[in-house]
């Protein structure tokens, strides 16, 4: 699958090991290898179940740290990228606290699995630059 799957806050979905709509459907053992990679990572502090570590997308019932997604929602736009106030600093603590995890992921994860991670978590920044600039050009020819 090439194309991109960009949650409110930058993320690629379509790379993300945790997302399983169709038709990324993980088998059993790709859902616990990845809760196994989260908690070596350091994001959980335990081996979480299949249940808990998939991921359907997001939703305002969803927990977000950084309440991205709900302030999409009350903003009635997709993803940060179509805010006025894009990068704000809340988006901004985003991207710094996940780029800090980065390190540890080179250190733990196999190639392949960082490879995965980078294009799932580490390129948000980039993937709402990307579509901030689509948004600012399309403003400018409307």
């Amino acid at each position: 699958m090439n194309s991109k799957i960009i949650a409110a806050c930058g993320n690629d979905c379509s790379a993300c090991p945790r997302f399983v709509e169709h038709p990324f459907e993980k088998m059993e053992e790709e859902l616990h290898q990845t809760a196994l990679m989260w908690w070596k990572i350091g994001y959980r502090d335990h081996v979480v179940s299949n249940q808990d570590i998939s991921c359907r997308g997001c939703s305002t019932e969803n927990w977000c740290r950084y309440r991205v997604v709900k302030c999409c929602a009350d903003r009635e736009i997709q993803t940060c990228a179509a805010c006025t106030e894009f990068p704000c600093k809340n988006l901004k603590e985003c991207f710094d606290v996940t780029r800090s995890f980065e390190p540890k992921c080179r250190e733990v994860c196999t190639d392949v699995e960082y490879d995965q991670l980078k294009r799932a978590f580490f390129e948000k920044e980039k993937n709402l630059t990307e579509l901030y600039r689509q948004v600012q050009k399309g403003q400018e020819n409307a």
